[in-house]
């Protein structure tokens, strides 16, 4: 049986996607230490428990959509800025997760000889057919 969390060609080691419970939990801890407050006093206000809220920030325990409502409120943020913030995080998770292309795979290159010779073809402009977009990160 395939690993619905994994994600990748076959003939890749599949990589494995965020867990929704982990990314509402680093949001959810994002959101409470921009606002400089404790697992006590957020857990207080929503009336959980504070072993319980940690579980939730580390991605442990699957919160419900009525403990999810509580913590949003505990923090005066809606649930909707939350989902927003989830889906954000779990684009940009994505993006860092796309295909790496090795320059001298790219058709019409015969080397890498450096960066000059990427920069004389013209980096960043389409190429025809066969172009590829080419991401450096550090």
């Amino acid at each position: 049986m395939v690993d619905p969390a994994a994600t990748g060609p076959p003939d890749r080691p599949p990589q494995r996607r965020p867990l929704l419970r982990t990314v509402f939990g680093d949001v959810l801890r994002r959101t409470r230490r921009e606002q400089c407050r404790t697992l006590a006093d957020v857990a207080g206000a929503a009336k959980i428990s504070m072993p319980y809220l940690s579980e939730v920030e580390r991605g442990r325990k699957e919160a419900s959509s009525e403990i999810l409502a509580a913590i949003c409120d505990a923090l005066g943020i809606d649930l909707a800025y939350l989902l927003a913030e989830v889906g954000s995080d779990l684009l940009v998770d994505g993006a860092r997760r796309a295909e790496v292309v090795r320059l001298d795979a790219v058709r019409g290159l015969d080397s890498v000889r450096g960066l000059d010779s990427v920069r004389d073809r013209g980096a960043g402009r389409a190429h025809g057919a066969g172009s590829a977009t080419c991401l450096l990160a550090a």
